[in-house]
Protein backbone atom coordinates (compact mmCIF):
# COMPACT_ATOMS: atom_id res chain seq x y z
CA UNK A 1 0.00 0.00 0.00
CA UNK A 2 1.71 3.73 -0.87
CA UNK A 3 1.91 5.76 1.39
CA UNK A 4 -0.58 7.93 -0.04
CA UNK A 5 -3.05 5.60 0.37
CA UNK A 6 -1.86 5.63 3.64
CA UNK A 7 -2.68 8.93 4.42
CA UNK A 8 -5.94 8.62 2.87
CA UNK A 9 -6.94 5.99 4.57
CA UNK A 10 -6.06 7.26 7.98
CA UNK A 11 -7.62 10.34 7.57
CA UNK A 12 -10.78 9.27 7.35
CA UNK A 13 -10.75 6.07 9.58
CA UNK A 14 -8.55 8.30 12.06
CA UNK A 15 -10.75 11.11 12.37
CA UNK A 16 -13.80 9.24 12.61
CA UNK A 17 -12.58 6.68 15.37
CA UNK A 18 -11.49 9.74 17.20
CA UNK A 19 -14.20 12.53 16.82
CA UNK A 20 -17.55 10.94 16.78
CA UNK A 21 -16.88 9.19 20.12
CA UNK A 22 -15.91 12.35 21.78
CA UNK A 23 -18.49 14.21 20.21
CA UNK A 24 -20.66 11.75 22.15
CA UNK A 25 -19.44 11.71 25.37
CA UNK A 26 -18.75 15.76 24.73
CA UNK A 27 -22.85 15.76 24.41
CA UNK A 28 -23.55 13.76 27.50
CA UNK A 29 -21.13 15.41 29.47
CA UNK A 30 -22.07 18.78 28.67
CA UNK A 31 -25.73 17.87 28.99
CA UNK A 32 -25.37 16.81 32.73
CA UNK A 33 -23.22 19.78 33.94
CA UNK A 34 -25.78 22.57 34.18
CA UNK A 35 -27.81 19.96 36.15
CA UNK A 36 -25.65 18.41 38.84
CA UNK A 37 -26.38 21.50 41.43
CA UNK A 38 -29.90 21.31 40.71
CA UNK A 39 -30.03 17.50 41.08
CA UNK A 40 -27.93 18.52 44.48
CA UNK A 41 -30.73 21.16 45.44
CA UNK A 42 -33.15 18.72 44.55
CA UNK A 43 -32.50 16.02 47.18
CA UNK A 44 -31.89 18.50 50.02
CA UNK A 45 -28.31 19.91 49.61
CA UNK A 46 -27.57 23.25 51.00
CA UNK A 47 -26.34 25.65 48.29
CA UNK A 48 -22.60 25.46 49.33
CA UNK A 49 -22.99 21.76 49.41
CA UNK A 50 -24.73 21.68 45.70
CA UNK A 51 -21.63 24.00 44.60
CA UNK A 52 -19.07 21.00 46.04
CA UNK A 53 -20.95 18.80 44.40
CA UNK A 54 -20.83 20.22 41.13
CA UNK A 55 -17.07 20.78 41.78
CA UNK A 56 -16.40 17.03 41.82
CA UNK A 57 -16.65 16.27 38.52
CA UNK A 58 -13.56 18.82 37.77
CA UNK A 59 -11.83 17.43 41.32
CA UNK A 60 -12.71 13.98 39.65
CA UNK A 61 -10.62 14.71 36.40
CA UNK A 62 -7.81 16.29 37.89
CA UNK A 63 -7.54 13.32 40.46
CA UNK A 64 -7.86 11.01 37.32
CA UNK A 65 -5.36 12.59 35.26
CA UNK A 66 -2.04 11.32 36.08
CA UNK A 67 -3.00 7.51 36.73
CA UNK A 68 -4.77 7.84 33.49
CA UNK A 69 -1.90 7.82 31.89
CA UNK A 70 -0.45 4.63 32.84
CA UNK A 71 -4.00 2.90 32.75
CA UNK A 72 -4.14 4.09 29.07
CA UNK A 73 -0.73 3.33 28.49
CA UNK A 74 -1.19 -0.57 29.86
CA UNK A 75 -4.12 -1.13 27.90
CA UNK A 76 -4.43 1.09 24.60
CA UNK A 77 -5.74 3.86 23.87
CA UNK A 78 -9.03 1.89 22.35
CA UNK A 79 -9.97 -0.15 25.37
CA UNK A 80 -9.28 2.62 27.57
CA UNK A 81 -11.43 4.80 26.06
CA UNK A 82 -14.41 1.84 25.91
CA UNK A 83 -13.65 1.18 29.56
CA UNK A 84 -13.85 4.75 30.67
CA UNK A 85 -17.56 4.93 28.92
CA UNK A 86 -18.67 1.92 31.04
CA UNK A 87 -17.39 3.33 34.11
CA UNK A 88 -19.10 6.81 33.43
CA UNK A 89 -22.25 4.70 32.80
CA UNK A 90 -21.51 3.31 36.16
CA UNK A 91 -21.34 6.60 38.23
CA UNK A 92 -24.24 7.71 35.95
CA UNK A 93 -26.72 5.00 37.26
CA UNK A 94 -25.12 5.57 40.83
CA UNK A 95 -26.67 9.45 40.18
CA UNK A 96 -29.73 8.24 38.73
CA UNK A 97 -30.79 6.13 42.19
CA UNK A 98 -28.78 8.53 44.58
CA UNK A 99 -30.92 8.90 47.39
CA UNK A 100 -29.04 11.65 48.81
CA UNK A 101 -26.67 14.49 47.86
CA UNK A 102 -23.59 12.32 49.19
CA UNK A 103 -24.36 9.65 47.13
CA UNK A 104 -24.65 11.60 44.31
CA UNK A 105 -21.42 13.24 44.78
CA UNK A 106 -19.71 9.90 45.08
CA UNK A 107 -21.73 9.06 41.04
CA UNK A 108 -20.60 12.45 40.09
CA UNK A 109 -17.04 11.86 41.21
CA UNK A 110 -17.22 8.49 39.62
CA UNK A 111 -17.92 10.41 36.43
CA UNK A 112 -15.12 13.01 36.69
CA UNK A 113 -12.10 10.21 37.02
CA UNK A 114 -13.57 8.48 34.12
CA UNK A 115 -13.67 11.55 32.06
CA UNK A 116 -10.30 11.63 32.50
CA UNK A 117 -8.93 8.63 31.17
CA UNK A 118 -11.53 9.01 28.31
CA UNK A 119 -10.00 12.60 27.83
CA UNK A 120 -6.52 11.32 27.79
CA UNK A 121 -6.99 8.23 25.95
CA UNK A 122 -8.52 10.20 23.08
CA UNK A 123 -5.68 12.47 23.28
CA UNK A 124 -2.98 10.23 23.48
CA UNK A 125 -4.99 8.07 20.24
CA UNK A 126 -4.80 11.18 18.29
CA UNK A 127 -0.85 11.56 19.18
CA UNK A 128 -0.20 8.84 17.58
CA UNK A 129 -2.04 8.40 14.56
CA UNK A 130 -1.81 11.95 13.00
CA UNK A 131 0.94 12.83 10.97
CA UNK A 132 2.69 15.50 12.43
CA UNK A 133 2.30 17.76 8.86
CA UNK A 134 -1.76 18.44 10.32
CA UNK A 135 -1.11 17.65 14.25
CA UNK A 136 -2.73 21.04 15.17
CA UNK A 137 -5.38 21.09 12.92
CA UNK A 138 -6.02 17.66 14.36
CA UNK A 139 -6.33 18.30 17.70
CA UNK A 140 -7.34 21.29 17.71
CA UNK A 141 -10.71 20.20 15.61
CA UNK A 142 -10.33 17.56 18.71
CA UNK A 143 -11.35 20.56 20.95
CA UNK A 144 -13.87 22.08 18.91
CA UNK A 145 -15.66 18.74 18.81
CA UNK A 146 -15.71 19.29 22.80
CA UNK A 147 -16.75 22.80 22.60
CA UNK A 148 -19.93 22.00 20.23
CA UNK A 149 -20.53 19.12 22.74
CA UNK A 150 -20.91 21.35 25.68
CA UNK A 151 -22.68 23.87 23.49
CA UNK A 152 -24.96 21.26 22.38
CA UNK A 153 -25.68 19.20 25.70
CA UNK A 154 -27.24 21.79 27.75
CA UNK A 155 -29.70 22.25 25.33
CA UNK A 156 -30.49 18.37 24.87
CA UNK A 157 -30.88 18.18 28.58
CA UNK A 158 -33.37 21.20 28.57
CA UNK A 159 -35.53 19.71 26.18
CA UNK A 160 -35.28 16.22 28.21
CA UNK A 161 -36.09 17.25 31.27
CA UNK A 162 -39.11 19.81 30.43
CA UNK A 163 -40.54 16.51 28.22
CA UNK A 164 -40.29 13.74 31.37
CA UNK A 165 -40.39 16.85 34.13
CA UNK A 166 -37.56 15.10 36.19
CA UNK A 167 -34.10 16.53 36.68
CA UNK A 168 -32.82 12.82 37.25
CA UNK A 169 -33.57 12.41 33.30
CA UNK A 170 -30.77 14.53 32.18
CA UNK A 171 -28.04 11.57 33.20
CA UNK A 172 -29.88 9.17 30.95
CA UNK A 173 -28.69 11.43 28.20
CA UNK A 174 -24.99 10.97 29.06
CA UNK A 175 -25.90 7.15 29.46
CA UNK A 176 -27.34 6.72 25.62
CA UNK A 177 -23.86 8.86 24.69
CA UNK A 178 -21.48 6.72 26.54
CA UNK A 179 -22.80 3.53 25.29
CA UNK A 180 -23.45 4.78 21.62
CA UNK A 181 -19.55 5.88 21.87
CA UNK A 182 -18.54 2.45 23.35
CA UNK A 183 -20.15 0.81 20.59
CA UNK A 184 -18.79 2.95 18.03
CA UNK A 185 -15.09 2.24 19.10
CA UNK A 186 -15.58 -1.72 19.21
CA UNK A 187 -17.64 -1.41 15.49
CA UNK A 188 -15.36 0.61 13.68
CA UNK A 189 -12.18 -0.77 12.44
CA UNK A 190 -8.88 0.79 14.36
CA UNK A 191 -7.31 2.55 11.45
CA UNK A 192 -3.25 1.38 12.49
CA UNK A 193 -4.22 -2.63 12.93
CA UNK A 194 -7.40 -3.25 11.00
CA UNK A 195 -8.78 -4.65 14.17
CA UNK A 196 -12.71 -4.11 15.81
CA UNK A 197 -13.12 -4.79 19.59
CA UNK A 198 -11.15 -5.37 22.38
CA UNK A 199 -7.31 -5.44 22.14
CA UNK A 200 -4.35 -5.28 24.32
CA UNK A 201 -1.80 -2.85 22.76
CA UNK A 202 1.69 -3.80 20.42
CA UNK A 203 3.46 -0.44 19.72
CA UNK A 204 4.81 -3.08 16.81
CA UNK A 205 1.63 -2.69 14.78
CA UNK A 206 1.81 1.10 15.12
CA UNK A 207 3.20 2.43 11.20
CA UNK A 208 5.75 4.63 10.81
CA UNK A 209 5.65 7.83 9.47
CA UNK A 210 8.89 9.53 8.69
CA UNK A 211 7.14 12.51 9.45
CA UNK A 212 6.62 11.67 12.61
CA UNK A 213 9.62 9.65 13.56
CA UNK A 214 13.57 10.72 14.20
CA UNK A 215 15.57 7.99 12.08
CA UNK A 216 18.23 8.30 14.37
CA UNK A 217 15.65 6.82 17.61
CA UNK A 218 15.08 3.15 17.68
CA UNK A 219 12.53 0.93 16.11
CA UNK A 220 9.05 0.73 18.43
CA UNK A 221 8.70 -1.23 20.80
CA UNK A 222 7.22 -4.53 20.73
CA UNK A 223 4.14 -5.43 22.72
CA UNK A 224 6.43 -7.01 25.58
CA UNK A 225 8.61 -4.36 26.15
CA UNK A 226 5.66 -1.81 25.85
CA UNK A 227 4.29 -3.80 28.92
CA UNK A 228 7.51 -3.91 30.48
CA UNK A 229 8.18 0.04 29.82
CA UNK A 230 4.86 0.33 31.67
CA UNK A 231 5.31 -1.26 34.89
CA UNK A 232 8.01 2.05 35.73
CA UNK A 233 4.84 3.39 36.43
CA UNK A 234 3.64 6.94 37.31
CA UNK A 235 6.45 8.09 39.65
CA UNK A 236 9.19 7.00 36.69
CA UNK A 237 7.26 9.84 34.54
CA UNK A 238 7.03 11.85 36.65
CA UNK A 239 10.75 12.01 37.89
CA UNK A 240 12.08 11.64 33.87
CA UNK A 241 10.07 15.02 32.66
CA UNK A 242 10.29 17.14 35.76
CA UNK A 243 11.97 19.67 33.99
CA UNK A 244 9.61 20.18 31.38
CA UNK A 245 6.18 19.81 33.86
CA UNK A 246 7.88 22.21 36.45
CA UNK A 247 9.03 24.76 33.84
CA UNK A 248 6.38 24.90 30.57
CA UNK A 249 3.89 22.84 32.79
CA UNK A 250 3.54 26.01 34.86
CA UNK A 251 2.72 28.04 31.30
CA UNK A 252 0.08 24.86 30.52
CA UNK A 253 -1.49 25.71 34.34
CA UNK A 254 -1.76 29.21 33.68
CA UNK A 255 -3.81 28.89 30.04
CA UNK A 256 -5.73 26.69 32.17
CA UNK A 257 -6.43 28.89 34.57
CA UNK A 258 -7.09 32.06 32.39
CA UNK A 259 -9.79 29.94 30.42
CA UNK A 260 -11.64 28.70 33.42
CA UNK A 261 -11.17 32.23 34.87
CA UNK A 262 -13.08 33.82 32.17
CA UNK A 263 -16.02 30.95 32.63
CA UNK A 264 -16.10 32.15 36.26
CA UNK A 265 -15.40 36.59 36.07
CA UNK A 266 -18.08 36.97 33.01
CA UNK A 267 -21.28 36.22 34.93
CA UNK A 268 -20.05 37.57 37.77
CA UNK A 269 -19.41 40.81 36.19
CA UNK A 270 -22.67 40.66 34.55
CA UNK A 271 -24.72 40.94 37.68
CA UNK A 272 -22.09 43.63 38.47
CA UNK A 273 -23.22 45.66 35.99
CA UNK A 274 -26.76 45.32 36.36
CA UNK A 275 -27.43 42.64 33.03
CA UNK A 276 -30.43 40.82 33.62
CA UNK A 277 -29.89 36.70 33.56
CA UNK A 278 -31.30 36.72 29.79
CA UNK A 279 -29.09 39.23 29.03
CA UNK A 280 -25.99 38.12 30.26
CA UNK A 281 -26.74 34.87 28.86
CA UNK A 282 -27.23 36.12 25.55
CA UNK A 283 -23.78 37.82 25.42
CA UNK A 284 -22.01 35.22 27.01
CA UNK A 285 -23.85 32.85 24.21
CA UNK A 286 -22.60 35.17 21.47
CA UNK A 287 -19.18 35.16 22.68
CA UNK A 288 -18.98 31.04 23.17
CA UNK A 289 -19.99 31.21 19.51
CA UNK A 290 -17.23 33.08 18.30
CA UNK A 291 -14.99 31.17 20.73
CA UNK A 292 -15.78 27.68 19.06
CA UNK A 293 -15.93 29.32 15.65
CA UNK A 294 -12.23 29.70 15.79
CA UNK A 295 -10.94 26.40 16.58
CA UNK A 296 -9.54 25.75 13.35
CA UNK A 297 -8.04 28.56 12.56
CA UNK A 298 -6.27 28.08 15.92
CA UNK A 299 -4.58 24.90 14.26
CA UNK A 300 -4.10 26.08 10.84
CA UNK A 301 -1.85 28.98 12.58
CA UNK A 302 0.08 26.37 14.62
CA UNK A 303 0.39 24.26 11.62
CA UNK A 304 1.66 27.18 9.61
CA UNK A 305 3.48 29.47 11.92
CA UNK A 306 4.31 27.41 14.56
CA UNK A 307 2.82 27.22 18.21
CA UNK A 308 3.98 30.26 19.98
CA UNK A 309 1.91 32.25 16.76
CA UNK A 310 -1.42 30.95 18.63
CA UNK A 311 -0.01 30.38 22.27
CA UNK A 312 1.34 34.19 22.26
CA UNK A 313 -1.60 36.04 21.26
CA UNK A 314 -4.07 33.73 23.60
CA UNK A 315 -2.27 34.57 26.52
CA UNK A 316 -2.04 38.49 25.70
CA UNK A 317 -5.51 38.39 24.18
CA UNK A 318 -6.71 37.26 27.76
CA UNK A 319 -4.56 39.20 29.59
CA UNK A 320 -5.40 41.88 28.27
CA UNK A 321 -9.04 41.71 28.31
CA UNK A 322 -9.05 40.93 32.03
CA UNK A 323 -7.33 44.40 32.69
CA UNK A 324 -9.42 45.74 30.30
CA UNK A 325 -12.66 44.45 32.04
CA UNK A 326 -10.97 45.92 35.58
CA UNK A 327 -10.81 49.07 34.14
CA UNK A 328 -14.26 49.27 32.83
CA UNK A 329 -16.08 49.17 36.13
CA UNK A 330 -16.29 52.35 36.98
CA UNK A 331 -17.41 53.91 33.58
CA UNK A 332 -21.12 54.97 32.29
CA UNK A 333 -20.79 52.73 29.01
CA UNK A 334 -19.51 50.04 31.45
CA UNK A 335 -22.18 47.34 30.00
CA UNK A 336 -21.25 48.31 26.57
CA UNK A 337 -17.50 47.24 27.71
CA UNK A 338 -18.28 44.13 29.04
CA UNK A 339 -19.88 43.08 25.83
CA UNK A 340 -17.05 43.59 23.58
CA UNK A 341 -14.00 42.34 26.12
CA UNK A 342 -16.79 39.48 26.53
CA UNK A 343 -16.24 39.04 21.87
CA UNK A 344 -12.25 40.05 22.64
CA UNK A 345 -11.85 37.10 25.54
CA UNK A 346 -13.36 34.60 22.96
CA UNK A 347 -11.66 35.54 20.44
CA UNK A 348 -7.74 35.52 22.25
CA UNK A 349 -9.08 31.96 23.23
CA UNK A 350 -10.60 30.49 20.17
CA UNK A 351 -6.88 31.69 18.86
CA UNK A 352 -5.10 29.41 21.28
CA UNK A 353 -8.25 26.39 20.97
CA UNK A 354 -5.90 23.09 20.82
CA UNK A 355 -2.69 24.67 21.91
CA UNK A 356 -2.84 22.33 25.19
CA UNK A 357 -2.92 19.25 23.61
CA UNK A 358 -1.14 20.20 20.87
CA UNK A 359 2.04 21.10 22.90
CA UNK A 360 1.27 17.96 24.86
CA UNK A 361 1.04 15.82 21.84
CA UNK A 362 4.62 17.47 20.27
CA UNK A 363 6.40 17.21 23.86
CA UNK A 364 5.21 13.50 24.39
CA UNK A 365 7.53 10.40 23.76
CA UNK A 366 6.58 8.87 20.62
CA UNK A 367 6.96 5.51 20.98
CA UNK A 368 4.53 5.53 24.56
CA UNK A 369 2.90 9.17 24.88
CA UNK A 370 0.34 7.94 26.97
CA UNK A 371 1.81 8.68 30.91
CA UNK A 372 3.20 11.69 30.38
CA UNK A 373 -0.12 13.34 28.92
CA UNK A 374 -1.60 12.22 32.03
CA UNK A 375 0.84 14.47 33.58
CA UNK A 376 0.59 16.89 31.22
CA UNK A 377 -2.54 17.27 30.98
CA UNK A 378 -2.42 17.54 35.04
CA UNK A 379 -0.85 20.88 35.09
CA UNK A 380 -3.93 22.19 32.79
CA UNK A 381 -6.44 21.04 34.94
CA UNK A 382 -5.09 22.25 38.07
CA UNK A 383 -4.50 25.43 36.67
CA UNK A 384 -8.31 25.51 35.37
CA UNK A 385 -9.56 24.15 39.10
CA UNK A 386 -7.50 26.95 41.05
CA UNK A 387 -8.80 29.72 38.94
CA UNK A 388 -12.37 30.15 40.55
CA UNK A 389 -10.74 29.71 44.30
CA UNK A 390 -8.62 32.37 43.35
CA UNK A 391 -10.79 34.98 41.66
CA UNK A 392 -13.52 33.82 44.46
CA UNK A 393 -10.59 34.67 47.14
CA UNK A 394 -9.97 37.67 45.93
CA UNK A 395 -12.99 39.11 45.31
CA UNK A 396 -14.25 38.00 49.04
CA UNK A 397 -10.93 40.05 50.27
CA UNK A 398 -11.31 43.45 48.26
CA UNK A 399 -13.13 43.29 44.82
CA UNK A 400 -13.96 42.05 41.58
CA UNK A 401 -12.25 44.10 39.66
CA UNK A 402 -8.77 43.52 41.88
CA UNK A 403 -9.33 39.97 40.65
CA UNK A 404 -9.74 40.81 37.30
CA UNK A 405 -6.41 42.38 37.91
CA UNK A 406 -5.01 39.52 39.40
CA UNK A 407 -5.90 36.94 36.57
CA UNK A 408 -4.21 39.86 33.71
CA UNK A 409 -0.86 39.54 35.81
CA UNK A 410 -0.85 36.03 35.73
CA UNK A 411 -1.84 35.79 31.59
CA UNK A 412 1.43 38.06 31.40
CA UNK A 413 3.40 35.88 33.33
CA UNK A 414 2.18 33.06 31.36
CA UNK A 415 2.83 34.89 28.21
CA UNK A 416 6.56 35.14 29.25
CA UNK A 417 6.71 31.30 30.29
CA UNK A 418 5.37 29.94 27.35
CA UNK A 419 7.85 32.60 24.69
CA UNK A 420 11.19 31.58 27.34
CA UNK A 421 10.29 27.56 27.31
CA UNK A 422 8.39 26.60 24.24
CA UNK A 423 11.31 27.62 21.78
CA UNK A 424 13.57 25.42 24.64
CA UNK A 425 11.76 22.31 24.68
CA UNK A 426 10.42 21.59 21.45
CA UNK A 427 12.42 20.74 18.24
CA UNK A 428 13.17 23.40 15.25
CA UNK A 429 11.06 22.43 13.30
CA UNK A 430 7.91 22.64 15.17
CA UNK A 431 8.05 26.15 16.17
Amino acid sequence: MTSTTNDAFDRRGVLLSGFLPAALFAIGEGAIIPIIPIAADSLGASLAFAGFVAALILVGELIGDVPSGVVVGRIGERNAMIGAAVVSVVGLLVCVVAPDAWVLAVGVFLVGVSTAVFALARHAYMTTAIPLAIRARALSSLGGVFRFGYFVGPFVSAGVVHLTGTTQSAFWIHVVCCLAAAVVLLVLRDPATGARGLRMPNRASRPATDDRTDPTEPPADTGAQFVQQEAHGLFRTLRDNRAVLARLGSGAALIGALRAGRQVILPLWAVSVGLDDASAALVIGIAGAVDFALFYTSGQIMDRWGRLASALPCMLGLAVSYFLLAWSGHLDARVGWFVGIAVGMSLANGVGSGILMTLGADLAPRGNPAPFLGAWRFTGDFGSAAAPLVISGVTAVASLALASGVMGVLGLVGAGVLLRYVPRYLPRRLR
